[in-house]
């Protein structure tokens, strides 16, 4: 769900490789739809749920775990942004998700990968969206830099030509704010260099059609051509006379906003030659999906990222994981916490808790969720991260109700029973000797857990049992009632 247009692919998986079966799209324009207080109005709202309600046919009865539905820049900065997708999920019947900018780019690079022949040396990839542009420099399948800027077409029609109209004066204030916003970029992007640079989003293909059509270039975007263009865009004077070169009735008005935005790429980070590529952040999304059912998940290789960068005792991780998911294991069903996404969660969170350390012990669990919170996590979406954060947030000290604050009602409960069982496995290591889950039985109810040991266990772990005793107290400020049993 972008900020100009929404797209759906639908594609199976054939000997490992994504064959498509079908493709649709709608110029939604969501981003024109957030007002001066930066709330999506009803009437840009009731258009992105009619098209919803369209792809949501398509997809019904396909399982969860095969359907992927993700925001991006209007989603990010909109401030209703919570309301709107509670309706969105309630026509699509799936949950949606925000992805950050670097993720963004990353997944479009991704997809862009997956369309280009597999050669040598670096590539420049550029996707200008309704409300931020991508820019991403990698090799074969692997980033070396991302980074996602706060302009984009929609925002920038919006800004320079409401009206239609281009004169020198606008498309040289155009450029010139897109020249601003990357003087962040630019000198690391030219000191990086890359043999070849690919545009990927719609307005780049539109340049490149009109440049074809033109006959300035064979459909390839050089500097020069991109300056002849301009001239004649501006003495064109009016979106309304870009029929004449081909540019499609819904794209014309978003037009020379996008084109701005490349020929600042152009001059500001001396791009040579650009040709443009069909696959973009819907291709990266399939891949992504397919990288996790052959086991290649890039958010197994952030957390190890994580584990070796802020020198997490991993051995230690790995036993409150085992902890935690052995007593996952026995309540799962009976509290409603048993999908895929709700182990991943106490997993990660388990091999996580401690990394707030690396910035102080005190009150390590805040600082690990901040870090976790607002970090880069490539493969992760805004959400998940915002209930790691929260789980290692809770894992130890006081269990209070702002921890949760935020979710909705529903959430708040599955992250509050989540915390709980992951509270407890930290408790089982406390000793930090790495032991194995103990033979243990756990039964639950509501806000109810009842754990029952074998008493030779529990006899011979004093500081255990003390820790239990005193988790009671923790829990019941939440309204749980944690029982401890022999047998």
């Amino acid at each position: 769900m972008g900020s100009n247009s929404f797209h759906m692919v639908v594609a199976r998986q054939v000997h490992g490789e994504i064959r498509t079966l079908e493709k649709m799209g709608e110029k939604v324009q969501l981003g024109a739809g957030l007002d001066a207080d930066n709330k999506l109005t009803e009437e840009a709202q009731q258009r992105a749920l009619a098209c919803l309600s369209r792809f949501a046919q398509r997809i019904s009865g396909m399982p969860p775990e095969a359907v992927q539905i993700v925001g991006t820049n209007a989603l990010r900065v909109a401030r209703n942004t919570q309301e709107f997708i509670a309706r969105a999920e309630e026509v699509l019947g799936y949950p949606v998700e925000i992805i950050a900018g670097r993720e963004e780019a990353r997944l479009i690079y991704l997809g862009v990968s997956h369309t280009l022949s597999d050669d040598t040396g670096r590539r420049l990839v550029v996707d200008i969206g309704g409300g931020s542009t991508e820019f991403i420099i990698g090799e074969r399948f692997e980033t070396q830099a991302l980074e996602s800027l706060h302009m984009g077409c929609v925002s920038f029609r919006n800004r320079y030509f409401p009206d239609g109209k281009i004169s020198r004066r606008l498309m040289d204030q155009a450029v010139t704010h897109a020249s601003q916003e990357l003087l962040n970029i630019r000198s690391r992007y030219r000191e990086l260099g890359w043999h070849s640079a690919v545009g990927s989003s719609g307005s780049i293909k539109a340049v490149a059609n009109v440049l074809a059509s033109l006959r300035i270039t064979d459909g390839s975007i050089d500097l020069r051509s991109m300056r002849e263009l301009r001239r004649r865009l501006i003495d064109m004077g009016n979106v309304r006379r870009l029929a004449d070169l081909g540019v499609r009735t819904d794209r014309q008005s978003i037009f020379p906003a996008g084109f701005a935005i490349l020929l600042a790429a152009f001059e500001s980070l001396g791009i040579e030659q650009m040709t443009y590529a069909d696959g973009a952040l819907r291709e990266g999304l399939l891949y992504d999906i397919l990288g996790r059912i052959q086991h290649e998940d890039v958010r197994e290789r952030t957390i190890t990222a994580l584990q070796e960068r802020y020198h997490l005792d991993q051995r230690h991780g790995e036993a409150v994981e085992a902890s935690s998911i052995a007593l996952w294991r026995c309540v799962c069903r009976d509290w409603n916490i048993n999908t895929l996404g709700d182990e991943e969660l106490l997993r990660w969170a388990s091999r996580l808790h401690e990394i707030g350390l690396t910035i102080a012990h005190s009150q390590y669990h805040k600082h690990g969720a901040y870090l976790l919170r607002y970090s880069d996590l490539p493969g992760f979406t805004q959400q998940f991260q915002q209930e790691l954060a929260t789980l290692v947030r809770g894992h130890r000290r006081k269990f209070t109700p702002s921890i949760f604050e935020g979710f909705e009602p529903a959430d708040a409960q599955r992250l509050k029973r989540l915390c709980v069982l992951l509270r407890l496995g930290v408790l089982l290591q406390h000793a930090r000797n790495y032991e194995s889950p103990p033979a243990l039985t756990a039964r639950a109810s509501n806000r109810r857990l009842q754990l029952t040991f074998d008493e030779d266990w529990l006899s011979q772990r004093p500081l255990t049992l003390a820790d239990l005793e005193n988790e009671k107290e923790f829990l019941a400020r939440q309204d749980f009632s944690l029982e401890i049993q022999t047998r």
